[in-house]
């Protein structure tokens, strides 16, 4: 049972996925950059905006956490599971993350910073 509030906990975890959401996007940005593409500014824009806001979000979470004297620490990692030291209010807590998870959570947050994000922000303009 963990006595970290789920907004705080979901901040934690911003800490922890949004690094890996951006090195994926830097290693696409090379791919692109490399690619035979005939117009390869569109799809590098797209990335680098995407990096631009994914950047802005984790800066405001380490802010927030700094503030509110929350840390994460990574602590071990196998081809399984890695585990996390949860920092909070003179608390520690250990989270162990499946892989896989980690895995599908960083794909699910670039689609959402990649297309549905713009989707959002279209539909909540048009209401």
């Amino acid at each position: 049972m963990t006595r970290i509030p789920e907004n705080e906990r979901n901040i934690m975890e911003q800490a922890i996925y949004l690094p890996m959401v951006l090195t994926v996007l830097n290693r696409d940005r090379l791919i692109v950059e490399k690619s035979p593409f005939k117009l390869k500014e569109p799809y590098l824009e797209l990335i680098e905006e995407t990096m631009k806001v994914i950047q802005k979000e984790l800066h405001e979470a380490k802010l927030f956490m700094r503030q509110n004297k929350l840390r994460v620490e990574e602590l071990k990692r196998d081809e399984s599971f890695t585990m996390y030291l949860f920092l909070f209010k003179g608390y520690e807590e250990q989270h162990n993350y499946f892989n896989p998870r980690i895995r599908n959570k960083v794909q699910e947050l670039l689609k959402h910073y990649l297309f549905k994000r713009h989707i959002l922000f279209h539909t909540k303009t048009e209401a």
